[in-house]
Formats: C-alpha cells, sequence, structure tokens
C-alpha cells in the first residue's frame, strides 16, 4: 500500500514514498476506508518542515476523505460503499472543547492519512455530504469546520449580521460562502487585488486591500456604521488590533490562526471597551462536523479548490501552499 511519510532530516523534500503492509480488515467497532483525497491546511504544512526526529517516519495529513471498504462487527452507521470524511480530533465526539494540544490529531501526533486505505475506530470518521465529490469532502475536516463552528457552532451567525474574513485562504473562503448562504453580509480582506475580485465574484459586498489600506480596521467600522458581528481572525498579534477596531461593541471575533507569529501584544483597553468576545479555537467536534454535513446538503455548497494535486506531488502542492499564490483549498487526490 502507497503512502507518504516524513523521512530524516526533515523537511519537503524529504517527504517520500512508502510502502505500507495492507491494513486488512476491520476488527469490532472499525471501518476499512479506501481514501481518495486529501487537502492541504498550514498546520499540516508545519508538520511536513518538522526537523525533530520525532516526527521521522510520520505520515502526514489531516485530512482525509474516501469509500468505505468493510465495517467491523458491531458498526451499523456506516456500511460498506459509503462515503466518508475523517474529524481532525478523533477523540472530541460531542459537548465542550476538551483537547489543548495535538497529540490525537491524525498527521501530528498519529499517522495520518497521506495513504491508499486505512482501518480506525468508525467514530473517527462522519458521512460526507452526497454532493460533494472526495477532494471536495476532505477540505471539510479541518478548514471547513473551523469556519462552521466559528460562525455556527460557537456563535449564532443569522440572516442580517455582517462578517469580516482577513485574507482568501481555505476558512476565509468557507466563511465567506456559510455567511452569504445563511443571509449575512461580508467583508473580505486580502494583498492581492486579483483575489478581492475573485471574492466578490462569490459574493462579497467589500472587500479591502490592506497593503494599500492598513487602517482596514477603522474602514470596516466605516462601512458597517459601528463594526461587524463576527470576525474570523487568522493574522494573530500582526492583526488583531485592526480586528478590534473592525468589530462592533459586544462583537465575537474568533482566532483560528497566528499566521503572523505565536505571541505579541494585545490591546487589551479596547478589547475592553469593545466589550468583545475574544474566541480562540481549533477546528471542532465530530458532532459539529455532522450538523455541518447536514446544512452543507441543504444549501448546495460547494468548496473552492485551487488546485489538484496527485499524492506523489505532495512536496509542489506544499510549496504552492508556501507562495500564498491560491484561493480556497489545495487538494490531493489518489
Amino acid at each position: 500500500m502507497k503512502a507518504i511519510a516524513l523521512g530524516a532530516p526533515g523537511g519537503l523534500d524529504h517527504l517520500q514514498s512508502i510502502d505500507l503492509p495492507d491494513p486488512g480488515a476491520p476488527a469490532a467497532g472499525e471501518i476499512r476506508v479506501r481514501l481518495h483525497a486529501s487537502s492541504l491546511n498550514y498546520h499540516d504544512y508545519l508538520v511536513a518542515l518538522r526537523t525533530d526526529e520525532r516526527y521521522f517516519g510520520r505520515i502526514p495529513m489531516a485530512d482525509g476523505a474516501g469509500v468505505v471498504e468493510q465495517v467491523g462487527r458491531g458498526v451499523e452507521e456506516f456500511a460498506e460503499g459509503d462515503h466518508v470524511v475523517s474529524t481532525f480530533f478523533p477523540h472530541w465526539l460531542d459537548g465542550e472543547a476538551r483537547v489543548g494540544n495535538f497529540s490525537t490529531v491524525p498527521g501530528d501526533g498519529v499517522d495520518g492519512y497521506a495513504r491508499e486505505a486505512i482501518v480506525r475506530p468508525a467514530t473517527w470518521f462522519t458521512r460526507a455530504p452526497r454532493h460533494l465529490d472526495h477532494a471536495e469532502s476532505a477540505t471539510l475536516t479541518t478548514a471547513g469546520l473551523t469556519a462552521w463552528r466559528a460562525l455556527v457552532g460557537d456563535d449564532r451567525l443569522k440572516a442580517g449580521d455582517t462578517v469580516l474574513a482577513l485574507g482568501t485562504g481555505g476558512v476565509s473562503i468557507f466563511a465567506l460562502q456559510l455567511a452569504k448562504a445563511m443571509g449575512a453580509s461580508v467583508i473580505i480582506t486580502s494583498s492581492s487585488d486579483e483575489k478581492l475580485a475573485r471574492a466578490r465574484a462569490l459574493g462579497a459586498d467589500h472587500v479591502i486591500n490592506y497593503r494599500d489600506d492598513p487602517e482596514w480596521g477603522d474602514t470596516v467600522r466605516k462601512l458597517t456604521g459601528g463594526g461587524v458581528d463576527h470576525v474570523i481572525e487568522v493574522g494573530g498579534p500582526g492583526t488583531l488590533a485592526q480586528s478590534i477596531k473592525a468589530v462592533r461593541i459586544a462583537g465575537h471575533i474568533s482566532l483560528i490562526g497566528v499566521l503572523t507569529g505565536g505571541s505579541g501584544e494585545i490591546p487589551t483597553a479596547a478589547l475592553m471597551a469593545k466589550q468583545a468576545r475574544l474566541q480562540g479555537l481549533i477546528v471542532g467536534s465530530r458532532r459539529q462536523q455532522q450538523e455541518m454535513v447536514r446544512a452543507l446538503e441543504a444549501i448546495d455548497l460547494h468548496p473552492v479548490i485551487d488546485r489538484r494535486f496527485p499524492l506523489e506531488q505532495i512536496a509542489d502542492a506544499f510549496r504552492h501552499e508556501a507562495a500564498h499564490a491560491h484561493f480556497g483549498k489545495i487538494c490531493l487526490e489518489f
């Protein structure tokens, strides 16, 4: 069975194709899945760059979608031939967050989905949306569920709300699509006028080039007459001050990324004055993913895929991601 693993001394040049033993038949409570797609996330990219020997031999990729080939004794949720998609936190099934690290995340703490087949507990997967192909379904595990939880699972997005999404990566484009489908207005930021034009074509109500407008938080507040209801904050310390300016009093900021650094100053007085809720979050639970799948089917939402690469070109796919040339998601198909 073909797979990709991170070899010594780490880095993109040492992602190598390997042969694994066939995983065999599923035991009680397990399913065997023939994997057909994965999608790239910044988290996966960081794993691929690891030079820590603990990661040598690790099979990357947190997202996986495919077809159930066999079901083990006692599995009633799935049947042979079902299309399924993996979950980010395999042991977080429902309820409030109870995971604070990546030790159980496939592709990081344990081996992931850059492989042709896998046997795992049935609860590690959910049903995939009926209207999506495997690559589209694979985008849901991390990026799709992050946007869903930020706007719906942990907040209460409703028609007439306003949403600010930073950038045009996977989570932000999902947030744009979900918000528009639910009747909200959306503002998108980017440093690329070309990407902003594509965001407008997807329904963005306002777009801001943050290189041309470094005080974009003030601009957002003027556009909305007081600030947005929800902010999808992906930058971290380099953008958070502007996001606080942009949010309305008693609004909600979802901190889902730290692209500008892992630590920095927070304008605490400004945040306090806004009386806004600043919430850090990492993806979501299996129950939230199931709810998202039902919603995507109801609104017929298709994820935006920038490019599809074969599995053996995984390093080139990560280089495309690192170049920040993509709009939406980058996928692997195999």
